[in-house]
């Protein structure tokens, strides 16, 4: 792969078209429609103080938690953004009950792609100046090209997705993908509107020494995920670990991905499947790990591995530096 720092996006997915093993056009096409998008998402975000996007929108979504109204912005501009491209055939959303099938103006419907979607990540963050996200995972469809996507298409394991990535909007907003060769994050200039490659070859370092997980929730665990956390909070070579938790998992992935660490989101006794959605958080975050030299894992299955058989679905989710996550593994097959 060539890097090169001050490297525009545009200019980055042109050098490294030959790592994408379809259309490089295609490929252009997605990643500048989510990068549109991402801008004007950004600058909502930034303003959200000053005008009324603040709280509530007065709906529920599928998952049945309140809609924050930049959620519903948010959720809006993507949809129309990647619609208007002419390059996916379908979208589903964490926002939307269905997924929405995409008619080309090309009679014959050719477009390929499908996108999956979380428009803003950590939204309930938003009235407290805290960082937010959006997550996106890209497939090609299953179902014959120039017929309306269906529900197939959406249910593919993680191993098959083409691309995924996220944005985070903070103290400064940045877009991190990978399309299978590595994981790269692009820095947006705010005075010219421009990204530019900022982290070149991102990786999870094999050691950390950061956990991330809502403690609050520690009497509703495992046994074995109890069991990890006061292994790090024991006083012991390099531990206690530092305990680090934003409750957006764009931002705690972020950092953990840079400094070294491990997200835990558990099933317990309250979300007996978990919390976090496969296809729209688990699935794309998962291929940025791997594809970053971590793991990210269910707890007894590979995330990418699991076949998903509905859009909403949850799953336990645990991910990170490599060490990190294999000793939690430990724990939890004392308890299998």
């Amino acid at each position: 792969m060539h890097t090169k720092k001050n490297q525009t996006l545009g200019e980055f997915i042109i050098e490294n078209q030959d790592s994408f093993q379809y259309s490089s056009g295609e490929l252009s096409k997605l990643i500048n429609a989510i990068r549109l998008a991402a801008k004007v998402v950004n600058h909502e975000v930034n303003k959200a103080g000053l005008v009324d996007i603040l709280g509530k929108a007065g709906e529920t979504n599928i998952q049945g938690e309140d809609q924050q109204k930049l959620d519903v912005f948010a959720n809006e501009k993507f949809i129309n953004t990647l619609a208007n491209r002419e390059i996916v055939c379908g979208i589903a959303s964490e926002e939307e009950d269905d997924f929405i099938s995409i008619n080309s103006n090309d009679e014959r419907n050719q477009n390929k792609y499908v996108v999956l979607i979380d428009p803003l990540d950590g939204s309930s963050n938003v009235d407290v100046n805290v960082s937010v996200g959006t997550i996106f995972s890209i497939y090609r469809r299953v179902t014959p090209v120039g017929t309306p996507v269906t529900l197939e298409d959406f249910l593919q394991p993680g191993n098959q997705q083409v691309a995924a990535g996220y944005v985070v909007y903070g103290t400064s907003t940045m877009l991190v993908y990978t399309t299978g060769d590595g994981v790269n994050g692009f820095t947006l200039n705010p005075a010219i509107g421009t990204f530019y490659l900022s982290h070149p070859n991102m990786q999870f370092p094999e050691d950390g020494s950061i956990y991330s997980v809502n403690e609050g929730k520690y009497m509703h665990f495992h046994q074995g995920v109890k069991d990890y956390i006061k292994y790090c909070q024991e006083e012991e070579g390099d531990r206690p670990y530092t305990s680090r938790y934003i409750g957006s998992l764009v931002s705690d992935f972020h950092r953990n991905m840079i400094k070294g660490g491990i997200y835990m989101y558990p099933k317990s006794s309250v979300t007996q499947e978990g919390k976090l959605r496969l296809l729209y958080e688990c699935n794309p975050m998962a291929f940025i790990a791997e594809q970053a030299n971590g793991i990210a894992t269910g707890g007894k299955t590979r995330i990418m591995d699991i076949k998903p058989t509905e859009l909403h679905q949850r799953v336990p989710f645990f991910c990170g530096s490599k060490n990190m996550v294999n000793k939690l593994q430990e724990f939890l097959e004392k308890y299998h």
